[in-house]
């Protein structure tokens, strides 16, 4: 992706072509081998690294002036240390591979924007450079480095760069997602926004079972807007919305069919899986399948009812990590849907459904080390009545 992106960008290939060693890593456009002077006069190379801002595959005007660096705090040619443009100094890994111990703000006097990113990244090189030379002329930023190869951008799970990520100066956290094989059980409402909320993270797979067709009231309680169209052809979930998300992520594979006895074993590979059906007997069987296999998972679920007129009710997630089950025969129902009256109702609202997938995927990415996780439940409800959310059973 790195060396394709910048072909396709003409501020970036300007920046290659004119001999700069750039490359685009994890959201970043990255320089490296820019010279600089480091304590004692002595002339170094270190990396500068812009926050990439993209519209698709096409960069736009940099949204911020900053720039980190990893190397020494560069110096005028003196050695005194350059205070022009200093931001702020710590040992931060913004990504993985990528370090940086400094960040530099130098805004352009005209205007305080950069025009593009051949602008801001050449601005930042001569400030460096520019003392580097008066040191040693012979050292230049366009080094015509061999570029970098797409063998680690071609891993990446998702068709364009997460620059959501570096944005923010999270990818690093996001990477702790990164190699996990998540299945979910059911596209109704709660799973279709769980896959919502998985499909923008760098899971290796998302694995989606669910063997019922997308019909006309999935639409009012599931994320985007199906048209007509579709909705007349009645594709199955899974193949629905595997070709809506596979628009962003490389790796959603769908399974247009329940998990029952004869199947389950497809999970047994799954490091991490989200319940999000309503009939107790499958429930139980996966799990119980689970748990024998050491799979962690978290149950979700929803009880509503109306009543003068107002619904109420309660929102549950609840978590199952190896050596400790969900106890789910506490919490969730096993009844068989077909024991149950004409009269049941099962109401689901979209708003409640993705606060169920939020829920849940927030106890998922707690669970490894994406959130803070103080209070470590392993059960949690939301009561529609009194806006309460409750917890309970601490993960050991």
């Amino acid at each position: 992706m790195s060396q394709k992106l910048i072909d396709r960008n003409d501020d970036l290939r300007r920046l290659r072509d004119e001999g700069y060693n750039v490359e685009v890593q994890s959201g970043y456009l990255v320089v490296r081998d820019v010279p600089y002077v480091g304590d004692g006069r002595a002339v170094k190379r270190g990396t500068l690294i812009f926050k990439l801002d993209l519209a698709g595959d096409q960069t736009t005007a940099p949204s911020t002036h900053v720039a980190h660096f990893d190397g020494d705090y560069p110096c005028n040619a003196d050695g005194t240390p350059i205070e022009k443009i200093r931001h702020t100094s710590s040992d931060t890994e913004l990504a993985p591979g990528l370090p940086a111990r400094h960040s530099f703000s130098a805004k352009p006097k005209e205007t305080g924007r950069y025009d593009n990113y051949y602008h801001q990244a050449t601005t930042y090189c001569a400030i460096l450079t520019g003392q580097a030379r008066v040191v040693d002329p012979s050292v230049k930023a366009r080094s015509f480095s061999p570029p970098a190869t797409d063998a680690k951008e071609g891993a990446s799970p998702f068709h364009y760069a997460d620059t959501a990520s570096s944005r923010a100066d999270i990818a690093a956290i996001a990477a702790k997602l990164a190699g996990e094989r998540v299945a979910i059980v059911g596209l109704g409402g709660t799973g279709s926004y769980v896959l919502d909320f998985v499909a923008k993270t760098p899971v290796q797979d998302i694995h989606l079972f669910d063997g019922d067709e997308q019909l006309t009231h999935n639409a009012f309680r599931s994320p985007g807007a199906a048209s007509l169209e579709v909705l007349r052809a009645k594709p199955k979930k899974a193949d629905y919305l595997t070709a809506i998300y596979s628009n962003m992520h490389r790796r959603v594979v769908p399974h247009p069919h329940l998990v029952d006895a004869d199947n389950i074993e497809s999970l047994r590979p799954m490091t991490f899986v989200f319940i999000c059906i309503d009939d107790g007997p499958s429930r139980k069987l996966i799990a119980g399948a689970l748990e024998a296999w050491g799979v962690p998972y978290v149950d979700t679920g929803m009880g509503l009812y109306a009543s003068d007129g107002s619904l109420g009710g309660i929102v549950r997630v609840t978590a199952s990590m190896p050596g400790r089950a969900g106890g789910l025969g506490a919490r969730a129902s096993f009844a068989d849907r077909s024991e149950q009256n004409e009269y049941r109702q099962n109401i689901q609202i979209a708003e409640l459904n993705a606060l169920n997938a939020a829920l849940a995927v927030v106890r998922w990415k707690k669970l490894r080390g994406f959130y803070a996780d103080v209070a470590k439940e392993h059960h949690c409800t939301y009561g529609v009545e009194a806006q309460a959310l409750t917890r309970g059973d601490e993960i050991p």
